[in-house]
């Protein structure tokens, strides 16, 4: 865990009296800036706050800790100050990101947002599993979805919307779907995050959940576009990782009319407070770039 962020939050939390209004103080959940105080202790190997449903106080080791926290922050804004003076936003941001927008997005902004801002180093964690910012020390996170983690900070950066796509040699040997029943005689090629063995469509009026199967399922969204490609049948795609396979003959639309639900695209970080200068640079650029 980020340990000048745990600092930041047990001085709040002695000098406020409770997690709750250390949290509120540093806009972060109680979940969270617990989870910052219990790896203070774990770092220093003992209790350092003595807990009642009434008060809290600190023990004798984290009377010393409290002083040692105190000059941790003290350096910290310093350094601080001295990145905030140059003219370029600069330093090294932990970016996680789910492989079809990485694949199709982000990637390619991020070669743009190196251009205009040399400075910024970016690492890049692409992964479908929801990482833990905290734990894997992530600045931001970037995530598909509309159920989002309520401890974390949010924004929202764009919209994804989905659509049924399928090969033509498939479609032409398998035959296209007039209906959404058709889709049960289908190979339908699954992701094992979204929707699985079961797909809720709308066509505007009318909302259905269909099962479906084939042989192919997979957690990587980009193989599941390549599996389609391949011809080995029908998946539901984001437009965004599909239209140019449209446009270029690879994959064609199925049932047009019916669409999976639309999902936002979201950046995520812990605090806003503490989110450095480099990392408010590079949300504010992708949501500039993402099409909502």
């Amino acid at each position: 865990m980020d340990r000048i962020t745990a600092a930041r939050v047990f001085i709040e939390t002695v000098e406020r009296g409770s997690a709750t209004a250390a949290a509120e103080a540093l806009d972060m959940s109680r979940a969270m800036a617990s989870r910052y105080i219990a790896s203070i202790e774990d770092w220093s190997g003992t209790r350092l706050l003595h807990r009642t449903t009434r008060r809290l106080s600190l023990t004798s080791a984290g009377e010393r800790v409290l002083e040692l926290c105190k000059e941790m922050v003290r350096i910290a804004d310093a350094v601080s100050e001295v990145a905030a003076d140059a003219a370029t936003p600069r330093g090294r941001l932990r970016v996680t990101a789910p492989t079809i927008l990485a694949d199709a997005l982000l990637v390619p902004l991020l070669a743009e947002f190196a251009r205009d801002y040399p400075r910024i180093k970016v690492d890049v964690l692409i992964s479908d599993r929801s990482v833990d910012l905290v734990q894997d020390r992530i600045d931001v996170a970037t995530r598909i979805a509309n159920n989002l983690d309520p401890s974390l900070i949010a924004r929202r950066l764009g919209t994804c919307q989905s659509q049924l796509y399928a090969a033509p040699a498939y479609l032409d040997a398998r035959g296209r779907p007039v209906s959404v029943d058709d889709l049960r005689e289908h190979q339908c090629l699954t992701y094992t995050n979204l929707g699985g063995a079961e797909w809720t469509l709308r066509d505007g009026h009318t909302q259905v959940s269909i099962p479906v199967a084939g042989s192919f399922e997979t957690n990587d969204t980009v193989a599941l576009r390549r599996a389609a490609i391949a011809g080995m049948g029908i998946a539901m795609l984001p437009r965004f990782a599909a239209e140019q396979d449209v446009q270029d003959g690879r994959l064609e639309t199925v049932l047009a009319e019916w669409q999976p639900e639309t999902l936002g695209i979201h950046a995520l970080y812990v605090s806003r407070r503490h989110l450095p200068m480099a990392a408010r640079v590079l949300i504010d650029f992708l949501g500039k770039n993402i099409e909502t």
